[in-house]
């Protein structure tokens, strides 16, 4: 089936001495991988450095369902991403949520709004001049509405429980609570009251919440370990000791 989608570079391998196998996410079709062979003439339709991570592109495909690389027939960009990857600490940025998405996305089907969230999100940060040392938090906590875990900001009980009292927040159940739960993966009152301010959050806004880089990677932290718990065999990431270094 010939068919034209927009599409986010997750992750490139190189195969051979002029391929490429590209893992990207679809408006469309949700997670594929292509093969792609890349030409080596200035006049070629399909250039390497379109395959460079977060790039958005048009794509031209041949997609058959039995096959797990599909044919890559044509692309071309779908913004000049000017700053993201060239920019030292955009690029940073960028790579750490290039890896995020490729292990987060592994099994996601089509999902447009996911892709706008994640497109315009891209968009916003190649654009952004200065103050977006927390676009990575923001951006991973507002994607988990997307994969079915966002956190449930209220709180409801039976038994009667004070309105200022402390609560806990029970990183499985992704809700807060009024005692620890049995297991260990939960978060004591005082991180716990963090929860709320980091999901008011948003890119506009993000800038007027101090962070210490202390804060900014225990947050980060907090977060990664919820999406591994929420997401089965997600491995650690090569990523985040350069974005600790850069931001905390």
């Amino acid at each position: 089936m010939i068919c034209k989608t927009e599409a986010i570079v997750l992750h490139t391998t190189r195969y051979g001495e002029n391929r490429l196998i590209v893992d990207t996410y679809t408006r469309e079709h949700g997670r594929l991988s292509f093969i792609v062979t890349v030409g080596r003439g200035g006049r070629s339709s399909i250039k390497k450095q379109y395959f460079q991570p977060l790039t958005l592109l048009a794509v031209d495909a041949d997609l058959r369902p039995q096959q797990q690389l599909q044919r890559l027939r044509g692309a071309e960009l779908l913004s000049a991403q000017l700053s993201l990857l060239s920019e030292p600490d955009k690029l940073a940025i960028a790579l750490f949520v290039a890896e995020f998405l490729y292990y987060a996305l592994r099994g996601e089907q089509q999902d447009s709004r996911l892709f706008d969230y994640v497109r315009s999100s891209l968009e916003w940060l190649d654009k952004r001049p200065d103050r977006y040392s927390n676009f990575h938090l923001v951006f991973l906590m507002h994607l988990s509405r997307f994969l079915g875990f966002y956190p449930n900001l209220t709180f409801h009980s039976s038994s009667p429980h004070p309105s200022n009292s402390p609560l806990y927040f029970d990183l499985r159940a992704a809700a807060f609570c009024a005692t620890p739960p049995s297991h260990h993966d939960y978060l004591m009152p005082e991180e716990a009251g963090r929860i709320r301010p980091l999901m008011r959050m948003d890119f506009s806004t993000m800038h007027l919440f101090r962070l210490s880089r202390a804060e900014r990677a225990r947050l980060l932290e907090v977060i990664v370990r919820y999406y591994r718990i929420h997401l089965p065999a997600f491995p650690e990431l090569r990523s985040l000791p350069v974005l600790h270094d850069l931001y905390g």
